[in-house]
C-alpha cells in the first residue's frame, strides 16, 4: 500500500475511534422508552433530539432539504451519514430512497436499529464507507447530502472529488459544514474533535474555491452563523430561566464531555474563529 493511502487509512481509523459509541442503540433505545415514547410507534419527530448529530439540528436538515428539493424515488446518497436523522427525514418526507455512508461501524449500527424502529428500513439504508474513497460506481446517485463531515476530512479535494464522481449529470450536492473564521486556535474538545490532529478545517473562500475546482456549479451559498448563534442564545435563555435541559439530547450521544465541547464550539463561533456555511452545488450536464 503506497504512503498516502497507509496515512489516510490511520487516519480513517483515527476519526473512526474519536466517534465510537458501544452500545449506543440500546442506550438511545432505553432513553426514548424512559422518556415516555410509544417504542411500538416511533416516528421521526421522536428521534429528532437524538439523531439530528449537526449544528442546528433539524432546523438545518429542513432548510437544506428546501434547497435539495428531492423527488419521489430519487437516490440520494449521505455522506457521512452519522445516527440516520437526515437520511430518515429525506425519505419520510420526501419519498426518496437514502444511502448513507459512515466511517464509524457504532453509527452505521446505530442508525439502521434507528431507521428499522421508525419502519423506513424499505426507503433507507447504511453501510461502513470513507468520503474519501465511496463504495459505489460512477453516476450512482440523482443527488447527495452531507452535514458536518468535512471538519474530519484533511483531504478536502478527495471528498467532493467523490461527491461529483458518484453523482449523474445535473446532480445536487447539499451540504452544511463548519469552517474556520479569523484562523485562531480552537479550544479543544470541540464536537467533532478532541484534539487539533483530527481537525482540519478550511475558510469559507477555500471551501468554494475546491468545489469549484471538484466541478461544481454553486447554486445556493449563505453563511448561517447567525442564527446558530441566535439558537444557542435562545437555548441558554431557557436555562437561565430555570427550564429543565430535555431528557432527549446530544448529550445521550457525546457523553460526559459534550458540555465542555458544545461550550467551546459556542464561543469560538461567538468570537469568529468558527464559521457555519451551508450550500447546494450542481454538477453540470
Amino acid at each position: 500500500m503506497p504512503s498516502h493511502q497507509r496515512k489516510g487509512s490511520v487516519m480513517n481509523d483515527t476519526v473512526a475511534q474519536h466517534y465510537a459509541q458501544p452500545a449506543l442503540l440500546t442506550r438511545l433505545l432505553d432513553a426514548l422508552r424512559a422518556a415516555g415514547k410509544d417504542m411500538a410507534r416511533l416516528s421521526i419527530e421522536d428521534l429528532a433530539p437524538i439523531d439530528e448529530f449537526h449544528s442546528r439540528r433539524r432546523r438545518a436538515t429542513e432548510e437544506l432539504a428546501a434547497w435539495l428539493a428531492p423527488t419521489p424515488g430519487m437516490q440520494v446518497v449521505d455522506i457521512g451519514s452519522g445516527l440516520g436523522g437526515p437520511a430518515r427525514y429525506l425519505a419520510q418526507t420526501f419519498g426518496c430512497t437514502v444511502t448513507g455512508v459512515d466511517l464509524t461501524p457504532d453509527f452505521v449500527a446505530t442508525a439502521t436499529g434507528l431507521t428499522e424502529a421508525v419502519g423506513l428500513q424499505d426507503r433507507v439504508r447504511f453501510q461502513v464507507g470513507s468520503a474519501v474513497s465511496l463504495p459505489f460506481p460512477d453516476a450512482s446517485f440523482d443527488a447527495a447530502w452531507s452535514q458536518n463531515v468535512a471538519m474530519n476530512i484533511a483531504d478536502r479535494a478527495a471528498y467532493y472529488a467523490e461527491a461529483f464522481r458518484v453523482l449523474r449529470p445535473g446532480g445536487r450536492l447539499a451540504i452544511q459544514d463548519v469552517a474556520t473564521g479569523t484562523g485562531a486556535p480552537l479550544d479543544f474538545p470541540v464536537m467533532w474533535a478532541d484534539r487539533p490532529e483530527i481537525s482540519f478545517l478550511r475558510t469559507p473562500e477555500d471551501t468554494r474555491r475546491l468545489l469549484e475546482s471538484a466541478g461544481f456549479r454553486v447554486a445556493q451559498w449563505a453563511d448561517t452563523s447567525e442564527l446558530s448563534l441566535a439558537e444557542s442564545a435562545a437555548e441558554r435563555a431557557r436555562a437561565r430561566a430555570g427550564e429543565a435541559p430535555p431528557a432527549l439530547g446530544l448529550h445521550l450521544v457525546m457523553g460526559p464531555s459534550f458540555r465542555d465541547r458544545l461550550r467551546n464550539a459556542q464561543r469560538a463561533m461567538e468570537d469568529g474563529r468558527l464559521r457555519l456555511i451551508a450550500a447546494l452545488l450542481v454538477k453540470p450536464g
